[in-house]
Order: C-alpha cells, then structure tokens, then sequence
C-alpha cells in the first residue's frame, strides 16, 4: 500500500494536459481524504484524472487546435510533422467557421483539388473528438471511400496525435467502440458512411455532418433520395448547435452540387495585396499570363497596375489576404468559400504547372473540362448547353400584330400539371422559323372539369395575323405523361384531325423525331379499344437539341438588315411581354455527358431547375408541326399557305413557259435513269376547303 501524503497538494486548475499540478483553487487531498480512503495502489491517477475533469476546456479554434495537437503522419501527408495553418493560411477562417462559437450552421467550400480542404475537415473531426464532442457523421461517396479514408486518413490521424489516441482506444481492444466505420470516443462517436447508403445515413442523429466530395455523390442513395438531404436530417434535432461542412471540387454546372450550395451563400473570395500597388484582388485564371509555348514563364497581372507578380511573392500574397463576400445569402446562417489552385503555396502546385497543364488540356474536352474542375474550381460548361436566359431577355422584339408576317400556321404545346395545364402558342414559317404568339396557364388541374371546358374553347380561339388573315390552332400537341386516362378522354371527345396526345421518349438513337400514331386506350372496364386514342411518340432529346442551337443563332446587325439581310432558317423570335421566369424554363436543361458502368459515355438531358415547362410545351408544339408535315411540305404547299395569310415571304419561281427549253443533260456513270413516278401533291387537312 502506498503512503497518505500529507502535504498539502492542489487538485485541480492545470492548464494542461500532462498532469500538471499547478491550481488555484483550496481543496486539498488531506480535506478529500475526510470523506475517502485514498491508501491504495492507483490513487494518484484517479487524482490525476480527477482533476483534469475540473479544469475547464480551453477556449481554443479549430485552427488553433490544430496547431497545437494535430500531427501530420506520412502515410497521410507529403509533409509529415506538426501541422501548420500558416503553411495554407487560406484555411485559418473556413476552420475557424466550424468552431462552436462561430455562428456559422452551413459552411460550403468550393474549391479546385488538393489546396488542403480534406485536411481542414480532419482538423475538424480532431478538435471535435478532444474539445467539443458529440455525434459525427462523415459522409463519402461510397461504402468502400469511406473504408479507405478510415485507414489511410483517419487512423493515421489518431495515432499521431497524442491527444486523440488517449481518447479513442485502438481497433484491436476488445470492445473498444474502434471499428473501420466507428470511432467511439467520451462524449460522442464519429461514424463514417457511404453517399451510396440509405441506412447508413440514416443511422443516427449528429449534431456535426462532414460531406466531402460531394459532387461525386450518386443522384439518390438506394432510391431513397438525394444524400445530402438524407444526411441533414440527421441534424433537426440540434438546431441552432448543429455544423454541417460541405466540400467538393464542382463538376458540370447545373448539376454541381457545391455550386448551387456557393451560390444560395454569401460566396466568400480570397482577397491578397498586390506586392506592388497594394491593391486587394482575388486571383483570377485570366489574369496569368505567359509568353505563347514557355508555360514556365508564367507570372500573374495585377488587375491595380497590370504589373507582372512573380510566384515568390505568394507566400507574403497569402499571409495578407483575407475572406470577404462577394454577395448576401438568403440564409444568415450559410457561408461559402470559394479557392482555385491559383492559390497553392509554394511547393505544391506552381503558377507554370497550372499555365502547362491547361495548354496540355487544349483539343480535348474530357481534358478541359477536367482541368476547368480541379486547376480553377470552376463547374463545366457542357458544348449543347442553353444560352443564358439574360442573353434571350434581350432579345426579346416587340410584335406589330399578334401573328407577325411570317407566320404561316399555328401549333400548340400543352403540358398537364397537378393544379394546371400550361399552353404555349407558336408560329411558323418558313425554314421552322418561329414566333411565340400566347402563353396560357389554366388553373384547376385534369381532376377539374371547367380546365378542360378551357382547353376546349382554346381550339377555336383566332389570332389575328398581321396582313388581317384570321388563324386558328392548326394542330395541338398535348402531354400524356401526367393522367393519360383523362387526356385521352379528352383528345378523343375533340377528335383527332386537331388534337394530337404525345408521348416523349428519352435518348437520341430514334429512327425519326416522331413516330406513329399507335392507338392506345381503355374502356372503364380495362378492354382495349380497337380504335382508341391515336398517341405520338417523340424523341425530346432531337427536338431539345434543335430548339438550343435555333436559339443560339445569330441575328443579322441594323446594317445588314438594310441592305436585305433576313434572319437565318430557324430564328426563335420571342416577344417583349414574356417574363424572366418563362425565359429560365426555356433554358431549364442542358445536355451532359453521361457515363455507365463499364465507362462507355452518352449525352443525356437533364434539369438545371425544377420547373421546366416552357421548354416542354416548345417541344411539343415543334412535335405538332412535324406531325403536320412542315418538316416535308414542298414549295406548292408554302406557296398556298403565304396565300392564305396574304403575304409573300419568297419571290414566286418563274414558269415553265418563260424558261428556255434545256437539252436534258447526260446521266453520270451510277446515276438511276428510270423515271419516277410522280407523287400527288400533299395538302394537310387544315388547308383544304
């Protein structure tokens, strides 16, 4: 048995962890031991550990803890030893974010790869586990990441610190609460998962989540929706006190996740000092310039006094730059950083390697798309993208007349909601050019009779053209995809000749944009009409990819247009009255590339923003004039319509009578000569009397 020590010894106050005895507070061992036997083997560390219990924490950042405990291992880091947050002093204020005391609840970094944002998350996790802890969700994108950051990130990370190795016991006890996707440690767990995991995001309720890499997250994990909301809910019960940090290098605008999570913050910038003029800039891929073929001669062009600045002021360059928004959130509480590799510190990626890889880059869109993610942080832009809606709101033209003269015929595209049913008007002429002569919103839904009563009466509603020609819908293409039941009543009490039920198809491998009609309907009985609705199929994705490059072309300048010019075949002309919401639904998606399983890639359309009907009733309403025929109609059938309207939009061809009689010319060697039959003019049923 060891001896009563008698001397009166302080139990509590030390500043550190090492056992130190130095306090200030009067309690003694000698005044302990009035209540409690201490002779026994081990009763100086209960003391030891008593006391450490009575010390408050100290009021330290992450960066700060960092700092201090964080060491970095070299199975982990090509710079092992004692972590530094001057070395990428960038990180200092992200870090400090995900402090408690910062207010900060959502804290996104967008940023190009390996400028140390894993690390800061680490760091995180650390000081969670020594000074603020509680429950941790880590979250990668798969099951199998998750297994290989556990042991080649975090267990180096435990082990290397003294301060988290006395707080997580090792794997291999018994017991421990130490597995490969758990970490148990006195106030709290940390567990690791997979994006690609329902159950495991699902698994508990955590005050701190850690989303890394986000954009390579799947759409939805196990069918069960997106991860990252599956992930947050975890936190509803922690609301004010909870964390979440999300970090990834972007990938294809519109689909980025970190980006539409930048761009709902206050979209924070680095700003660092000229070493020449001062002036406060964040460091822009433009702004590096180089002499053309010597990418080691990169230097950066301050945008103060366009002086070139060498790489070896970066380091002084980031030691006195700061954070600072660059717009307002809509939540007070979400922040977002943004950083390129511009700002890498010397030693890791150079201003010259950045200039040469994205030179090596060029010719090849995997490569510039690749180096436009991880050099500058920045989402792709895909080649068949939509031009920007504030490009079209400028376009916008006023109309003379409701159908302006070009246009020769009407379709309707119609797309059926749950609440309404949307109606675009278009015109056409010749070459497919087009106007958009009425937007249409019919509140009540296909479960309301009066919205169809509605549509109806639209069937026989006229526009006036401008030559004062009356017009009605000639064809009118609505969307079975939402309450076929209920359009195909309705298309088969309108009859066909006008009404045309579509149905879309996805992909581009379709042998025409169009096909059928096939009949397909019900009784109530669940029998088969023999002769029921005739429905259309279309290939959305043919007819989405024209309307974007009809939209993207030019129009012809003032100049040109007094010397004759005429705007190109297939001009989309869209009028003044049409609101900036309208204009964002025509451009609501883009064409990715896509890749499957076994790497083969292929385009696919998909949605930048929820509500997208405008570019459905466009495709529907080019779906109607194929079913018409425009796409085949020859010169006889133009003609007749520019008649019926009025006007004539292309010189009449001469006859045959004042053309001079050609001797036919010799047939070239392959050529057929057997005389075709000739095919009876076509005349769609709207143009007959």
């Amino acid at each position: 048995m060891s001896e009563r020590n008698s001397t009166p010894s302080p139990i509590s106050g030390s500043a550190s962890d090492n056992g130190d005895d130095t306090t200030d507070t009067d309690l003694t061992e000698d005044q302990l031991a009035d209540g409690l036997d201490l002779d026994f083997d081990g009763s100086e560390d209960i003391l030891r550990a008593w006391r450490r219990g009575l010390r408050p924490d100290p009021d330290l950042t992450v960066s700060q803890w960092a700092d201090q405990h964080r060491k970095l291992s070299s199975r982990a880091s090509a710079e092992p030893g004692q972590y530094r947050t001057a070395r990428t002093p960038y990180l200092r204020e992200i870090m400090d974010a995900l402090s408690p005391r910062h207010p900060a609840q959502r804290i996104s970094f967008m940023k190009a790869a390996q400028v140390g944002a894993t690390e800061a998350g680490n760091n995180w996790i650390g000081f969670v586990i020594h000074h603020a802890p509680g429950p941790m969700l880590a979250v990668l994108s798969t099951v199998e990441m998750a297994k290989r950051t556990s042991r080649g990130r975090l267990d180096p990370l435990i082990a290397e610190s003294p301060a988290l190795r006395e707080r997580v016991n090792p794997a291999r006890s018994r017991d421990a609460g130490n597995s490969m996707l758990s970490k148990e440690f006195p106030g709290g767990i940390l567990v690791l998962t997979g994006a690609n995991s329902a159950t495991g995001l699902r698994s508990m309720p955590a005050r701190y989540i850690f989303l890394d890499e986000v954009d390579a997250y799947p759409a939805s994990a196990d069918e069960e929706g997106d991860p990252v909301t599956l992930a947050e809910a975890r936190t509803t019960t922690f609301s004010h006190r909870r964390k979440v940090f999300m970090v990834s290098t972007p990938t294809i605008r519109g689909l980025s996740r970190i980006e539409r999570e930048y761009e709902a913050s206050d979209q924070r910038r680095y700003f660092v000092p000229c070493p020449h003029c001062g002036a406060m800039q964040w460091l822009q891929f433009e702004r590096l310039r180089w002499n053309k073929g010597r990418p080691d001669t990169a230097a950066y062009a301050c945008e103060g006094c366009e002086r070139p600045i060498s790489e070896h002021h970066k380091t002084q360059m980031l030691e006195r730059g700061e954070w600072r928004p660059t717009a307002v959130a809509a939540d007070p509480y979400s922040i977002g950083f943004h950083l390129s590799a511009l700002y890498s510190p010397l030693g890791w990626k150079s201003w010259a390697q950045i200039a040469q890889d994205w030179l090596a880059a060029q010719g090849s869109e995997e490569m510039l798309r690749a180096a436009r993610n991880t050099l500058l942080g920045e989402t792709w832009v895909e080649s068949g993208d939509a031009p920007e809606w504030q490009r079209l709101a400028e376009r916008r033209e006023a109309f003379g007349a409701q159908i302006p003269e070009g246009g020769l015929f009407l379709t309707a595209g119609v797309d059926v909601q749950k609440d309404r049913i949307e109606v675009d008007v278009w015109a056409w002429g010749r070459g497919l050019e087009s106007w958009l002569i009425d937007h249409i919103v019919i509140a009540g839904g296909p479960d309301d009779p009066q919205c169809w009563d509605k549509l109806t009466a639209l069937l026989g509603r006229t526009w006036t053209h401008a030559n004062g020609a009356v017009m009605v819908i000639a064809k009118l293409a609505i969307d079975t995809g939402y309450e076929a039941a209920a359009v195909y009543a309705w298309a088969r009490a309108q009859g066909f000749g006008q009404v045309s039920p579509v149905k879309g198809l996805e992909g581009f491998n379709r042998a025409t944009p169009v096909s059928g009609p096939t009949f397909v309907d019900a009784t109530i009985g669940g029998k088969r009409l023999r002769r029921g609705a005739r429905l259309w199929s279309i290939a959305t994705a043919t007819f989405k990819t024209e309307t974007y490059r009809f939209l993207r072309l030019e129009r012809p300048s003032d100049e040109d247009r007094a010397l004759g010019a005429l705007d190109a075949p297939g001009t989309v002309h869209l009028p003044d009255w049409i609101d900036t919401e309208w204009l964002k639904q025509l451009v609501a998606e883009q064409l990715v590339t896509v890749r499957n399983k076994r790497g083969y890639a292929h385009p696919e359309w998909q949605k930048m923003r929820e509500r997208n009907e405008a570019l459905d009733c466009r495709v529907y309403a080019r779906a109607a004039a194929w079913i018409l025929g425009a796409d085949r109609w020859d010169e006889a059938t133009w003609r007749r319509l520019e008649e019926q309207a009025g006007v004539e939009t292309r010189p009449a061809p001469q006859s045959a009578a004042t053309l001079e009689p050609q001797e036919p010319a010799a047939p070239k060697a392959g050529t057929p000569t057997t005389p075709r039959r000739k095919r009876r003019v076509y005349t769609p049923n709207f143009m007959r009397d």
